[in-house]
């Protein structure tokens, strides 16, 4: 009697385990990505250094300059820089990811491999350009008389992740979202646009304090965008300025911290349990 033929999936499974599983396909993924941004391009990764400089210029001077915030602020260059390179970390890996399953139609209507590859890899493509936006930011405040403790070094990584993590988790979200209503794409944009203003990149965080009263202020610092610009500020602004004339928000690494985390988490992980109930779907809707 032959054998009988046994059926199994063409992958080891899906999901965010598989993608780590299978990271040489993540590593091409995330080169194809590099060279497709800058393909034809004079100046390429030098990209990720002229956007957010002009961007950090044009802030500089009409907020900084014409509406004086650079006056009541120590460092306040310092200030803004850390928190524009956090914002524009969660900017681009957040609208890539949201992005990529549609940019990415033709391979997923071809090759099997775990759909959540896709906006993973938009995430770490953004940590690329991260990467040069941290060096600068490291340079200007070792200039300025940086003197960090272990606590503003710990923030780094903290900020980081929950950056990335948010990122990823809504990512999925809108990515699966968007396979199905483009109308997706617009929400993003609008999130991304608002992203900018609801965390305190441009202002100081005493300034919400100061209008909300203590208890929406609290609901401020349920934002995890806003904990990690502050994780930022604690990192690299902090450590610049006279010790004792500026702080940030109370409770900010024994409470905020350790909420942000659990918020971003639990978006990561609905953002995994949808797609993972929609994608099978994606090549039909594609």
């Amino acid at each position: 009697m032959p054998a009988a033929t046994v059926v199994r999936r063409p992958s080891p499974g899906t999901g965010l385990p598989a993608v780590f599983r299978q990271r040489y396909l993540l590593k091409l993924l995330v080169d194809k990505e590099l060279q497709i941004r800058y393909r034809g391009t004079v100046l390429g990764l030098l990209w990720s250094y002229v956007k957010p400089g002009i961007q950090f210029v044009v802030f500089y001077v009409a907020l900084g300059i014409f509406l004086g915030l650079e006056r009541g602020m120590e460092n306040y260059a310092v200030y803004l820089f850390s928190g524009i390179i956090l914002i524009n970390f969660f900017s681009e890996s957040f609208g890539n990811a949201a992005r990529s399953i549609v940019a990415n139609a033709s391979l997923i209507k071809k090759i099997y491999l775990p759909r959540q590859m896709f906006p993973v890899a938009s995430v770490w493509v953004a940590a690329v350009h991260l990467m040069p936006q941290l060096v600068v930011m490291l340079l200007a405040a070792l200039i300025v008389g940086w003197s960090p403790t272990w606590i503003s070094l710990l923030a780094v990584p903290a900020a980081l992740l929950i950056v990335g993590l948010l990122g990823a988790g809504l990512g999925m979200l809108f990515g699966a979202a968007n396979v199905f209503f483009r109308d997706a794409e617009n929400f993003v944009d609008l999130i991304v646009m608002v992203s900018t203003w609801s965390a305190p990149v441009l202002y100081a965080w005493t300034m919400v304090r100061d209008v909300l009263g203590p208890v929406w202020f609290a609901g401020f610092m349920l934002n995890p965008l806003t904990v990690a610009v502050e994780l930022s500020h604690a990192a690299f602004w902090l450590p610049t300025t006279t010790p004792g004339a500026h702080e940030v928000p109370p409770h900010l690494f024994s409470l905020w911290t350790p909420v942000a985390l659990l918020v971003v988490t639990v978006i990561m992980v609905l953002g995994d349990l949808m797609f993972r109930r929609l994608e099978g779907r994606f090549a039909q809707e594609l």
